[in-house]
């Protein structure tokens, strides 16, 4: 009997590592073929898509067709969160891989305005909205399925293992296309540009593999087991969990916007507004991410000591009052200031909020609904935040004649109303350490065990 009890713990601890493993290693090549996309909007697009505008206009454009990836993640994540509380976790998460990664090549294919005019931007609009409902499915069942196998105590670690693959996604990319960018000029726009996206193939049938090993969702199976399935799991999540859903758009949006402002729309207004060279800002970048592959599993391993909402709304903290700085460092066109500034930003300012999102979102709701409830609320923030964030920020930049202090306002102010909704959220449960110890009653006369 011993024997079988540890051979189950065994296989029980082998399990939720490998699932952590594996969400990280996925959700990587998701966020390549994602990242790699905003890369080339801030740098590429606008002169292959757009080129009969003017420079900025041209930007804005470029980031509209970035922006149409965030639109396709709600519906996405209502789609797959459908399925996944239905279905399985972890059939999604191989369907969505697939459906983020064929895009992405086909991307790398696509026919450019020179060849077909205005539309080849309407193919780019169609594929990358597929990428972004891919996007929307993949994290939520991304991080359930590590956070459904972490043992307790531990969630907020393993959690945040699908989270690191940000930084190892935007690793990926960045170098991917700091690689093309040596080339000349001419060959770039040519056929350079295109190798990033069609290296995506590679990165999909290696994907497959790994998530082909992974075993479903032992939270899942005990919904399965008990026949709790709900029919309509995103009817039930907006009709019985609607602050739930506010309460995450919300708090979600500061930190969103503010990666992306950081990684994407800095890469264009460092090389367009203050003539920076882009190799210098894609190092900046690359730097920046390998800081999140570490910096994110140590936050998602404190948040496990001092609870995951208080780490959020710490995060939060240190970006209101990071922003400002972060473009007046950038203002300063001194290489070691804008190196530092780019790497702190997405470095630590950024993981600080992101490692604990996986366990405090997926508490708020109940196991059944739980993939449409944090994919509906995360991807809806997705919109809200980075998907117009480039956007606004390209506007405000305009208004301010050049100046960025009206982003930086923009970014405080969404982070104090993340404060304020975190809150509301349900409270860190006490750490294990810190619980009391379960009392043993020995009866009178009888042997202990």
């Amino acid at each position: 009997m011993e024997q079988q009890k540890g051979i189950s713990k065994d296989t029980k601890k082998s399990s939720h590592r490998l699932a952590g493993i594996s969400s990280m290693v996925g959700t990587t090549i998701e966020w390549y073929d994602f990242f790699i996309y905003g890369a080339a909007a801030a740098l590429i697009f606008n002169k292959l898509f757009f080129p009969d505008l003017d420079p900025l206009t041209g930007v804005l454009a470029a980031f509209a067709t970035y922006t149409v990836g965030f639109i396709g993640r709600p519906l996405g994540g209502i789609v797959f969160g459908h399925f996944g509380d239905k279905v399985g976790r972890k059939s999604m998460l191989l369907l969505t891989l697939m459906l983020m990664g064929i895009p992405t090549v086909l991307i790398g294919l696509l026919p450019t305005f020179e060849t077909i005019g205005y539309w080849a931007a309407v193919f780019l609009i169609i594929l990358r909205f597929v990428q972004g409902m891919a996007m929307g499915g993949e994290w939520g069942g991304a991080v359930l399925m590590a956070v459904e196998h972490a043992p307790e105590g531990k969630k907020g670690f393993w959690g945040s293992l699908p989270q690191a693959s940000t930084g190892a996604g935007l690793l990926l990319a960045s170098l991917t296309l700091g690689a093309v960018s040596l080339l000349p000029e001419a060959a770039l726009l040519s056929w350079g540009w295109r190798l990033p996206f069609l290296a995506s193939i590679l990165l999909l049938g290696v994907g497959i593999y790994i998530r082909v090993k992974v075993p479903e969702s032992p939270d899942f199976e005990k919904v399965k087991a008990k026949a709790e399935e709900v029919k309509i799991p995103a009817l039930q999540v907006f009709k019985n969990h609607p602050k739930q859903v506010i309460l995450i758009i919300l708090a979600r949006a500061a930190e969103n916007a503010w990666f992306y402002i950081a990684s994407t729309f800095a890469l264009a207004y460092t090389t367009t507004q203050l003539g920076l060279p882009r190799q210098e800002i894609l190092f900046a970048t690359i730097c920046g991410a390998a800081v999140i592959m570490f910096m994110t599993p140590l936050c998602g391993h404190l948040s496990d000591k001092v609870g995951q909402r208080n780490m959020f709304m710490f995060g939060l903290f240190v970006l209101a009052l990071y922003c400002y700085p972060f473009f007046s460092m950038l203002s300063t066109k001194d290489p070691v200031l804008v190196w530092t500034a780019i790497v702190v930003a997405i470095g630590v300012v950024f993981p600080i909020m992101y490692a604990p999102q996986a366990q405090l979102f997926a508490r708020e709701f109940p196991a059944e609904i739980r993939y449409s409830g944090i994919s509906i609320s995360v991807q809806f923030a997705g919109i809200l935040g980075g998907g117009l964030a480039p956007m606004i920020a390209t506007k405000l930049l305009s208004i301010g004649h050049g100046n960025p202090y009206l982003i930086s306002m923009y970014i405080a102010g969404m982070a104090i109303v993340a404060i304020f909704c975190t809150c509301f959220m349900q409270k860190d449960p006490k750490p294990l350490y810190r619980q009391a110890p379960v009392q043993k009653t020995k009866l009178e006369g009888l042997p202990e065990n």
